[in-house]
């Protein structure tokens, strides 16, 4: 009987990531790979995108001239004074930078992928300036749960209609990261 429970508690589980996986919106490559807020948290975006097997442009600055074909947009959200030093950029410029990214990636119908994975420790008064200016216009975001605490993207992706998705671990984005862009596996 106990295994019996087991085998059923395994075939449930499969199914509901099965209907999860198909729940989730559909994306198409290339991407664009962008910071919002020039935070090293990018270049663990790009890794994924590469495990993921996509074919990814990754550039930390990128403006709306770097969208050219691309297919979808991926911001991945966090401050960090540090980077937005080495880059050259305060925080208005680089809200400017991402705004026009935005603005063209609306104009030209590219979905915008949001990605949050530095977690707690990348949170902060101008990590939320930045997620809350640039979640409103995606399509999808992904969090590392512990990034949303206090219930930020859950608030912002409800009142938005926006499908949010919580993993445990920046590793956990990679199957998601598959399901979403499907017809290249």
């Amino acid at each position: 009987m106990m295994c019996l429970m087991i085998l059923i508690s395994i075939v449930t589980l499969f199914s509901f990531a099965e209907k999860t996986a198909e729940a989730l919106p559909r994306f198409e490559q290339p991407i664009l790979i962008t910071s919002a807020g020039q935070s090293a948290d990018v270049q663990i975006g790009g890794v994924l995108a590469k495990r993921a097997g996509l074919i990814a442009t990754l550039s930390k600055n990128a403006t709306h001239q770097g969208l050219g074909d691309k297919k979808t947009l991926v911001l991945v959200i966090g401050v960090s004074m540090k980077g937005l030093g080495a880059a050259g950029l305060d925080l208005d410029q680089e809200k400017t930078r991402v705004r026009g990214l935005i603005e063209e990636a609306q104009r030209k119908g590219i979905p915008l992928l949001c990605f949050h994975l530095g977690g707690e420790a990348r949170r902060g008064e101008l990590s939320d300036q930045m997620i809350e200016a640039c979640l409103p216009y995606a399509q999808m975001v992904i969090v590392v749960k512990s990034g949303n605490k206090d219930g930020l993207f859950t608030q912002i992706c409800t009142q938005k209609n926006i499908p949010l998705l919580e993993v445990d671990k920046i590793a956990d984005a990679q199957k998601p990261l598959k399901d979403i862009f499907p017809q290249n596996r």
